[in-house]
């Protein structure tokens, strides 16, 4: 593929749905009994849908709009000899859809195959194929900034789609994202569409479009009157039984219904204790190796710091795979309320290394560095240095713990792709993984994560649990539970840019100017 082509295949999200696929999705639609009297596809490419609605319901009024011309002429083509079928050359953005959508008749059946790109994606290219800057969803400054709000373009139409029927009899049938299908039905449900029903049906897209992603056809009839809360999933579209269903319980996504109901008594709000790790975006400056003994950068540097800057650190790969920590990072702030410009004075070694690499540290892409001191990190704070933890990785698709302990009298930290929960000693870290490992609470978490997202594990996820209702369900209520539940139920202390979990100063935590020893042990540190 020639660059430009490259390009705009990223931009515009530019899959096209091979004739077959399309012809089968129409063939499901017409077993599902839905007999729509117009049939409007948004973004209709070269046409295949269109082809394939034709020839599936040859008594609807079909409508076609493409933004790239040549794609609109060759989908003319396609339709050319159906006198109820019509393309026009239109911009997804600006076409006004309520005047065209009043002139069809219900039901009115919105297909298609939107693009398969985020806003970002489209941004880094330069491209201009978007919808008007909004926070999608009203989230919180921090949760904007750390990526939240990086939404795919689909999700955006999706939800345009079905805002066109509220009040009107019709059904969406679309090829997106499964995770895509997930937050629009989810955006459905909060904002009470009249939803009749909702099915997904999984695709392969690596076979359909050569794209390693969890894809499938999302269909939703809208009748107004009536609203489920509830989706019926099946493994391919022509699977002759469902494989499972999700739905929103308790105002929150679930995974598997039944399970959920039963494990129901486990769940609580508002409840903290489960943390991400460190969170620096520039592993060649902050993240170090041991070379024959010295601390060697990303850049190939050797490096010579204070002892108490420098901790060894887990990534999610090494707590996936019971590893010890083959990396040290470089931490400049013990807490969010603390600066890194402290370092002058108590780490001056440290503070010359990371002033050397300024220039480098101001370029991380982030937002959430701006108007933080520079060479801030996030997702620090007293928490990070507890000595004991059991941490579990974000981005494999395994619910297994594993138990972390200090290291030469140093507490381990470990990378924002991780999570875990902080023990103040080896019997509670011992106590809360069995706990965690128990068969009642593995079943009480399958039944909420959805594992083809592409982080299915969250501190949001694990902190949905009771751990004092799950010490009581399991006969484990001990005085070393009972400290571990409490821990779970301490309020969250606001820094300035991010909450807290304990209430500890960091001040506890004292920095020195002892250079760092990788091979020192315990009788050489502080």
């Amino acid at each position: 593929m020639n660059p430009k082509a490259a390009k705009q295949t990223v931009e515009f999200g530019d899959f096209q749905t091979p004739l077959r696929l399309a012809k089968s999705v129409c063939s499901l639609l017409l077993r599902t009994g839905f007999e729509p009297s117009s049939i409007i596809e948004p973004t209709c490419g070269q046409g295949a849908f269109l082809a394939a609605a034709l020839e599936a319901f040859p008594d609807a009024t079909v409508r076609g709009y493409e933004y790239n011309p040549a794609h609109a002429e060759a989908a003319h083509q396609t339709v050319s000899r159906f006198s109820q079928a019509t393309v026009q050359k239109g911009d997804f953005f600006r076409v006004d859809w309520d005047t065209e959508l009043s002139k069809l008749a219900d039901p009115l059946l919105i297909l298609g195959n939107p693009p398969w790109v985020t806003n970002a994606a489209v941004s880094s290219l330069g491209g201009s194929n978007l919808p008007e800057k909004s926070n999608l969803d009203g989230l919180r400054g921090i949760d904007a900034l750390t990526g939240r709000a990086n939404f795919d373009i689909s999700e955006w139409m999706l939800r345009e789609n079905l805002r066109w029927l509220r009040g009107r009899h019709g059904a969406i049938a679309v090829l997106c994202k499964t995770s895509v299908a997930r937050k629009v039905l989810v955006h459905a449900w909060d904002t009470s569409l009249p939803i009749e029903s909702a099915t997904i049906y999984r695709l392969d897209a690596h076979r359909e479009f050569g794209v390693s992603v969890d894809a499938c056809l999302l269909f939703v009839c809208l009748t107004p009157g009536t609203q489920t809360r509830e989706c019926v999933v099946y493994d391919t579209l022509n699977a002759p039984r469902p494989s499972s269903n999700f739905g929103m319980r308790d105002d929150r996504l679930v995974s598997d219904l039944e399970t959920y109901k039963r494990l129901q008594s486990l769940s609580s709000d508002g409840l903290t204790g489960w943390r991400s790790g460190v969170k620096h975006d520039c592993s060649r400056v902050f993240e170090f190796s041991v070379k024959d003994g010295e601390l060697t950068n990303g850049l190939g540097e050797v490096v010579s710091l204070e002892t108490d800057v420098v901790f060894p650190l887990l990534k999610s790969s090494d707590v996936a795979g019971h590893r010890p920590p083959r990396k040290y990072l470089l931490v400049p702030h013990r807490s969010m309320e603390e600066s890194s410009l402290e370092l002058r004075s108590h780490a001056p070694r440290a503070w010359q290394y990371l002033t050397a690499h300024e220039r480098t540290l101001e370029a991380r892409a982030s937002a959430v560095y701006k108007k933080r001191p520079k060479f801030s990190i996030f997702g620090v704070g007293p928490y990070s240095f507890a000595p004991w933890k059991v941490a579990i990785s974000g981005l494999y698709k395994d619910l297994r713990f594993t138990k972390i302990g200090p290291i030469n009298g140093q507490p381990i930290l470990l990378d924002d792709t991780c999570y875990f929960f902080p023990c103040d000693s080896e019997e509670e870290c011992l106590s809360l993984y069995e706990l965690v490992s128990s068969p009642l609470a593995l079943e009480f978490w399958s039944s909420l994560v959805f594992w083809d997202s592409k982080r299915p594990i969250t501190a949001k996820l694990l902190n949905l649990l009771d751990l004092a209702c799950l010490a009581k369900k399991t006969g484990a209520w001990t005085p070393t539970t009972r400290r571990i539940a409490e821990r779970q139920m301490t309020p969250y202390t606001t820094g300035s840019h991010q909450p807290m979990l304990f209430r500890e100063s960091s001040s506890r935590y004292g920095l020195t100017e002892k250079v760092f020893n990788p091979l020192a042990n315990d009788k050489n540190k502080k």
